[in-house]
């Protein structure tokens, strides 16, 4: 299930551009340097690299763009980092001025085996400690069930898709579901609602949406999908 060896110093690039535009939007050389505290000059080089091995799409003067590929791998470590601070406040009661720094430590080494154990234990948590989305794991389940009986993490294989949920779109999308995460009664809920695998959910977004409630439309059928739900309801992008 690993991929190959990837450096630290390119996946927190990678990170970093997802955290900036997950939704595909351009990132700054600028913010980027601000971001990492790198010298532009040094940021670059380094998106230059990082176009050379297929993981974004660099615009001189403009900024960068994650690939597919790219988009994986950054979603991939920002779950285990979100993961880790989940694990590391609610659990062992780390001091929270020192959560994020130890979670970027341990990221890196976290495999994906004891990724799925620690999401087991937590509860498929949807939120880290700051409120931010937790990405979907990288396992070809369509929900948290399929996950519970599957038993031999070696039997598990990788989604070959990326997936953004309802609350991380932030412009006009449309896609189709393929993963619901959550416990059962929370399954059942969006169950009731009509939402499941495999329907087209088309997405408008309103910079001045009011309340947390994000109207979308599944296969013609107007919804207000409350946050909690939008957070674990998961198209493919």
């Amino acid at each position: 299930m690993s991929e190959g060896k990837i450096s630290e110093n390119i996946e927190e690039y990678l990170e970093v551009l997802y955290r900036n535009g997950s939704n595909g939007e351009q990132v700054s050389t600028t913010k980027l340097s601000k971001d990492l505290c790198i010298a532009p000059g040094s940021v670059t080089q380094m998106l230059k690299k990082l176009e050379n091995l297929g993981y974004i799409v660099y615009t001189p003067y403009k900024g960068a763009t994650l690939t597919d590929s790219g988009m994986k791998i950054a979603q991939k470590m920002t779950r285990k980092h979100r993961i880790l601070e989940k694990f590391l406040t609610d659990v062992l009661k780390i001091k929270e001025e020192n959560v994020h720094e130890q979670a970027c430590e341990m990221e890196h080494t976290l495999s994906d085996e004891a990724e799925r154990a620690l999401c087991t234990m937590l509860h498929n948590p949807d939120l880290c400690p700051d409120e931010n989305i937790i990405p979907a794991c990288d396992f070809d389940f369509d929900s948290c069930k399929q996950c519970y009986s599957q038993k031999d993490f070696d039997q598990i294989i990788n989604r070959k898709f990326n997936l953004l949920s309802i609350s991380e779109l932030n412009s006009d999308a449309e896609g189709i579901i393929s993963f619901i995460r959550g416990n059962n009664e929370l399954l059942d809920d969006i169950s009731d609602m009509g939402i499941k695998i495999g329907l087209t959910l088309k997405y408008e977004y309103n910079e001045n949406r009011v309340g947390n409630h994000y109207l979308v439309t599944i296969d013609d059928n107007e919804l207000n999908i409350p946050s909690d739900m939008a957070h674990n309801i998961f198209i493919r992008v």
